[in-house]
């Protein structure tokens, strides 16, 4: 079943809205694109208005992980989800979201990008205390 981001056909009270016209194609949206950490790294391509292309990434396996404190960024392989914030459910199944910790091979790492939306995961570094807290 699709996604319809066209304006509800209820109002605030309950009462029913009649529509004027019907769901235009424009108005479609698309389930999110849920990353997982995998074997290989896949990117879901989706079409957007005008032919465009929008890509997500389906499954990761390495990030980008900036250190704050030297300044640089390593490429670095994703061990596992340690937390989200986002949802519990994401947090079990290991979905990487905007705000997720990582573990890597260098440490923990909270994700700053929307890697459902674009195809990259970018991270900074966190301490040991900062998780905890």
């Amino acid at each position: 079943m699709g996604v319809w981001h066209g304006r509800s056909l209820r109002k605030p009270t309950g009462g029913r809205i009649r529509p004027h016209r019907k769901k235009r194609k424009f108005e479609m949206g698309n389930p999110p694109t849920e990353t997982l950490i995998g074997e290989e790294r896949k990117l879901k391509e989706r079409r957007g208005m005008g032919g465009n292309v929008k890509k997500g990434l389906k499954f990761a396996t390495h990030a980008n992980v900036a250190d704050p404190e030297t300044g640089e960024v390593k490429c670095v392989r994703i061990e596992e989800v340690v937390k989200n914030p986002a949802s519990q459910y994401y947090e079990r199944h290991g979905v990487i979201t905007k705000g997720a910790i990582i573990r890597t091979e260098i440490g923990l790492a909270k994700v700053t990008n929307r890697p459902g939306q674009e195809p990259v995961v970018n991270a900074v570094l966190i301490k040991e205390e900062e998780e905890e807290g």
